[in-house]
């Protein structure tokens, strides 16, 4: 899996956005940080409460200049249908048929040739800056992700459970 530092794997995928099935380029994102996740399949019972959550939270991560991008091995036709399902989805839903993107991640899960669910937050220069993994049985928590896009975004020191708001550490010092 790929650890912060490491340069993000570019891509150029079909995906289903605003209603329509277009392409996305990494390379074309224009926002300070992006929020790329990966889900096992569409149609599921997890993966909806982490697809809605992070359309809910969107205006949330949109101040903090950081664009969302949901990945699923499923094809564009089916995010497309199933984003409908759900009552529209503010962020592209890329089609990664095959799994080629989740493995240069390092999330793809051989065996069943889903990804896992993982969440990473790419830099202004598209290098890693977080990233996380669980089983699939588990759904991840949007809040905790917009928290960490926050303390991301600080460039200070945040302890654990930091919020904004909250005290930072001191500025001088790197760890």
């Amino acid at each position: 899996m790929l650890k912060p530092g490491d340069a993000a794997p570019g891509w150029d995928l079909q995906c289903a956005f605003d209603g329509r099935i277009s392409r996305l380029r990494l390379d074309r994102i224009r926002s300070e940080m992006i929020v790329l996740f990966f889900y096992p399949r569409d149609f599921s019972f997890i993966c909806p409460t982490e697809v809605t959550g992070f359309h809910k939270a969107q205006p949330a991560f949109r101040q903090e200049q950081t664009s969302i991008v949901g990945a699923g091995v499923d094809d564009a036709e089916l995010h497309m249908r199933w984003s409908h399902e759900l009552g529209g989805i503010s962020y592209p839903l890329i089609a990664d048929q095959g799994g080629n993107l989740a493995r240069q991640y390092g999330v793809l899960d051989e065996r069943e040739k889903v990804a896992l669910r993982a969440t990473f937050v790419l830099d202004a220069q598209r290098l890693i800056a977080y990233s996380v993994a669980s089983s699939v049985n588990v759904g991840r928590s949007v809040s905790e992700t917009l928290r960490v896009v926050r303390a991301l975004r600080s460039g200070r020191l945040c302890p654990a459970d930091w919020q904004p708001g909250d005290e930072f550490g001191p500025v001088d010092e790197k760890l």
